[in-house]
């Protein structure tokens, strides 16, 4: 029961697991940030993608239906590029240029009829002459890998099966041991019987 629960927890925390991918960029260049889905079942009329700075900020949003860009806040205005004839591949990265230091912060890339949320840290570096670069969001630590998301994923579920075979085994074992009761109880009956 334990493990069964233990498994589908696990399974639902996998499901949701939304990678995180962090990129460096220096002010006054341009960055691209990444989104792709996994998803292909949709038609592309029927996906919106909606890339989102910090939580709120409209970046752009990606409405292959619509080419308004009312929404989008004021200090992304002719800074953001998209790349339509990516759409159909399930890539919907956009290129952010003049980067000010403002725009250091993380990126989600929202995907409707998706449960995917793929999530950019950009990084904004400050060149300085001859003492090299100087990050501009001293941020916690995170990875800069989408790997190490699929490596957690896979250790946890390397561990699940393990519990799963550690339980089947000793549920075995205690069903042979039930079984040598059994059968010793049957024989003391048959010797008693045969008294």
């Amino acid at each position: 029961m334990i493990i069964s629960c233990g498994f589908i927890c696990v399974f639902a925390l996998i499901n949701k697991v939304s990678l995180q991918e962090t990129v460096e960029a220096v002010i006054g260049g341009s960055v691209l940030l990444p989104c792709s889905s996994t998803k292909h079942d949709h038609k592309l009329q029927d996906i919106n993608v909606f890339w989102r700075h910090n939580g709120s900020k409209i970046v752009c949003d990606i409405i292959p239906s619509s080419r308004s860009l009312e929404k989008q806040d004021p200090e992304y205005k002719n800074r953001t590029e998209t790349f339509p004839e990516e759409y159909e591949r399930g890539n919907f990265s956009i290129k952010l240029h003049n980067l000010i230091s403002a725009d250091g912060g993380k990126y989600t890339c929202l995907i409707s009829h998706s449960s995917e949320h793929p999530t950019v840290k950009l990084i904004i570096m400050e060149s300085t002459a001859g003492k090299g670069t100087i990050s501009t969001e001293p941020d916690s630590v995170e990875t800069s890998s989408p790997l190490l998301g699929v490596g957690i994923a896979s250790g946890i579920i390397v561990i699940v099966i393990v519990i799963v075979i550690v339980y089947l085994r000793k549920k075995s074992s205690i069903c042979r041991k039930a079984d040598r009761h059994d059968m010793g109880s049957d024989a003391q009956e048959v010797a008693h019987m045969n008294q």
